[in-house]
């Protein structure tokens, strides 16, 4: 063999040896921290839509760091707090975001890393910043009373609508919504009123069938979001996070950023268990003015929340 040839070899397993420590130190770094990680998205209308800081939206996620498995729990705004005499969703207004999670951690059982509190415009912009996103809508529906922005308060004109099951309204206050069935791409005002639809009629009029539409419209920004077209332009990545840092509140503190940048490269493998609080934890008592202030609310079914602590950690044990 002559001299060049192990030259030549020798650098070749040089070099290769040295890409792998590259390779391995690169993994080691990027590398999350061990244990869980749990977070509260709260989402509320903002603007000048009405109640704009009452939780529209109450998601609980538990993501387990080193694999990205994660548990998605939609929670029922309707849920009494009985220490405030108020619901769930009215909290945050009430008592700011710490008080939030403490009720959430009471609910549930399970410690509250972190929150975020987005704003419904920001999410339009993200949505149509990605260019829309593709949403399988299981079911077809029909709502006719969707809010308009600003028009809370319209008399029309003193004239009212007598039309389909919605009788003596002001109709000049409602916008008529109607999803088909199917896999569709929305963009960023289509979404929205596809996750806060909260009026429609049939099966999807439910709180529970809502938070499963906004559980399947999180999985379709995330598949997005992890498309080669996109997580492999850095300079869209940046824009994309300059713009949810810009425009939401969270209580992360700036030295976990990278912990959470790491945790969520582990989201991309759509290890995704979603679920909402419902049926079996949760019941609609009678209407009681001494106990709920004639509200329609829902509590637990056995009286306490300790049920709903044992449904939640079997959830997340089983990931």
């Amino acid at each position: 063999m002559s001299l060049r040839l192990r030259k030549s070899i020798f650098w070749i397993g040089f070099s290769l040896l040295f890409l792998g420590l590259i390779t391995l130190g690169l993994s080691f770094w990027l590398q999350p921290p061990s244990g869980r990680t749990n977070f509260l998205v709260l989402g509320i209308s903002g603007g000048n839509h009405s109640g704009p800081d009452l939780t529209d939206s109450i998601i609980f996620i538990s993501v387990e760091n080193q694999t990205g498995k994660a548990l998605i729990l939609s929670l029922p705004r309707d849920i009494w707090i009985a220490p405030l005499r108020a619901k769930l969703n009215t909290v945050y207004h009430y008592k700011g975001l710490d008080e939030t999670k403490k009720m959430t951690e009471e609910i549930l059982g399970q410690k509250v890393d972190y929150s975020l509190v987005i704003d419904f415009e920001i999410f339009k912009k993200v949505v149509d910043f990605l260019g829309g996103v593709e949403v399988d809508v299981q079911r077809s529906f029909d709502d006719y009373k969707y809010p308009i922005p600003g028009k809370e308060n319209d008399l029309c004109d003193g004239e009212r609508t007598y039309q389909c099951r919605y009788e003596h309204l002001y109709f000049c206050r409602y916008e008529h919504l109607y999803f088909d069935a199917g896999k569709q791409t929305m963009n960023g005002e289509q979404a929205l009123k596809y996750v806060r639809s909260r009026n429609a009629e049939g099966d999807e009029g439910t709180d529970f069938a809502r938070s499963q539409r906004q559980q399947r419209l999180i999985l379709a920004l995330q598949k997005k979001i992890f498309k080669p077209e996109f997580v492999l332009k850095p300079r869209k990545i940046q824009q994309l996070i300059k713009l949810v840092l810009e425009n939401i509140k969270m209580d992360v503190p700036k030295d976990q950023y990278l912990n959470l940048a790491k945790i969520g490269l582990k989201l991309r493998k759509n290890n995704f268990q979603t679920t909402v609080l419902n049926g079996g934890y949760l019941i609609n008592p009678p209407t009681s003015k001494v106990k709920y202030d004639n509200q329609w609310v829902l509590v637990p079914e056995s009286g306490d929340w300790q049920a709903i602590h044992t449904h939640v950690k079997d959830l997340i044990d089983k990931l």
